[in-house]
């Protein structure tokens, strides 16, 4: 077999490949014996016709199936002789058949980025810290004691600072109202009808809270807001709005006591105690999970920032496109309306281009060093990973299986359990703070 290979700009090349009669008469024999194992010819006992009738008969049949496994098998020899680091095959063409039965065809490839790889062992980190003190507990004890707040009507003053206002309003600029003047704008810039509003200094727009202190029940004030010219409603910035504000209730917040009543009702059957033992165990697993992807983020900016090279043109709109609809579907389940994504196509198609790139250089990267480390994907880590997966969605690992290779989803798994290692096999030989790093688990255990 003969293999030319040449190279063009932006990382594709093109290999001429040609093959030797006598191999190529080997795979036909092959095939054509096959066909007349199998063909059925007038005048001829099954499997009895001669080679010649099989053939003149089946000749188109028999080349298009020597091409197809001759393209495959000669293809793989050719980068696995020139050594290429081929990411796809973007086209074969010109495929001939020479009058010795010779045969020869150009295969058009993506080459991965050349570069040179810096010292990725020792990569320096700096890393936080998981220790949990007391006061981290307080705090995670009384984000839980003020969504367990009550709210308690207040009818015999007027508004104070860190109330709970219900309140009706509507608000107009020069006489209009705006949710004529900023239809585009928010609900609450327009107006509303029994609003809650937390009376809290700076709080919702500039100083609408502070013009209602002392407001009682039933009370309507006239509220003025002036916008700041850099206010991001164009239609309402550097004017001043009027608010009609008529308070219904006033609601006054109360926490309850940190006892064991309080704990009981956040993981039954425990006490205080046992409810802060909890807490900092979550807390710790918490930051652990935080040291983890810290440990990652600053070894892929480490390789990024000293490792440059061009991306292929081809693979990084494909990329593009890509993250481009991942970020369509986030937006749309968090419930952002198609016209609003149309009006941020272009930042949208900006922002996917930006990550589309750092996960390709990335992944260019890390598949390098796997490759000189010689790390690869075993049949355990394939099953482990599918394991993994099926306790998560609560399925049985031999359907979970299933659906994955349904899905061609096999080699994306495979992909992914390779970079994890390789991004294992760095962070565990890195430095932190100067000493060596601890063995990085690949994967964080969920917490119990």
């Amino acid at each position: 077999m003969k293999v030319e290979v040449e190279t063009q700009p932006h990382c594709v090349a093109t290999l001429k490949i040609e093959l030797p009669p006598e191999q190529v008469s080997e795979e036909w024999d092959a095939i054509a014996d096959s066909f007349a194992r199998q063909a059925r010819i007038p005048g001829y006992r099954p499997g009895k016709a001669p080679k010649r009738v099989i053939e003149a008969k089946f000749r188109k049949d028999i080349q298009e199936e020597l091409t197809k496994k001759l393209v495959s098998k000669s293809y793989h020899a050719a980068i696995a002789e020139k050594q290429l680091r081929v990411v796809s095959l973007t086209n074969v063409e010109e495929v001939e058949f020479g009058d010795d039965r010779s045969m020869r065809f150009r295969a058009t490839v993506v080459t991965a980025p050349e570069f040179d790889l810096p010292d990725y062992k020792g990569i320096p980190l700096q890393l936080p810290e998981t220790a949990v003190t007391e006061a981290e507990v307080d705090a995670a004890v009384e984000r839980l004691r003020e969504q367990s707040a009550d709210f308690v009507d207040v009818p015999e003053r007027g508004v104070a600072m860190e109330d709970f206002a219900v309140i009706d309003f509507e608000g107009t600029i020069d006489g209009k109202a705006i949710s004529e003047v900023a239809p585009g704008a928010s609900k609450n810039l327009q107006g509303g009808k029994k609003f809650w509003l937390r009376v809290a200094p700076d709080n919702f727009l500039p100083g609408f809270v502070e013009a209602m202190i002392g407001q009682k029940p039933n009370e309507t004030r006239t509220v003025k807001v002036s916008f700041p010219a850099d206010f991001p409603v164009a239609e309402a910035a550097g004017k001043t709005a009027e608010y009609s504000v008529t308070l219904l209730e006033i609601k006054e917040r109360v926490l309850p006591p940190v006892d064991d009543a309080f704990a009981a009702k956040w993981m039954p059957g425990k006490n205080l105690q046992e409810f802060r033992h909890a807490l900092e165990h979550q807390i710790e697993h918490d930051k652990e999970h935080q040291r983890e992807n810290a440990r990652e983020s600053q070894v892929i900016k480490f390789l990024n920032d000293r490792i440059q090279f061009e991306l292929p043109p081809n693979l990084l709109k494909q990329e593009t496109r890509s993250v481009l609809s991942e970020l369509v579907q986030r937006n749309r389940e968090r419930g952002v309306p198609d016209e609003a994504l149309k009006e941020k196509e272009q930042e949208l198609i900006g922002a996917a281009g930006g990550v589309a790139a750092h996960r390709l250089k990335t992944n260019f990267i890390l598949h390098r060093i796997a490759e000189q480390e010689k790390l690869k994907v075993t049949r355990e880590d394939l099953d482990e990973r599918i394991r993994h997966q099926a306790m998560h969605h609560n399925v049985a690992p031999d359907k979970m299986r299933q659906e994955i290779e349904q899905h061609d989803g096999l080699n994306s798994l495979v992909e992914q359990i390779l970079l994890a290692k390789t991004i294992a096999f760095l962070g565990s030989n890195a430095t932190v703070d100067g000493a060596p790093a601890a063995a990085v688990p690949e994967q964080i255990s969920e917490s119990k």
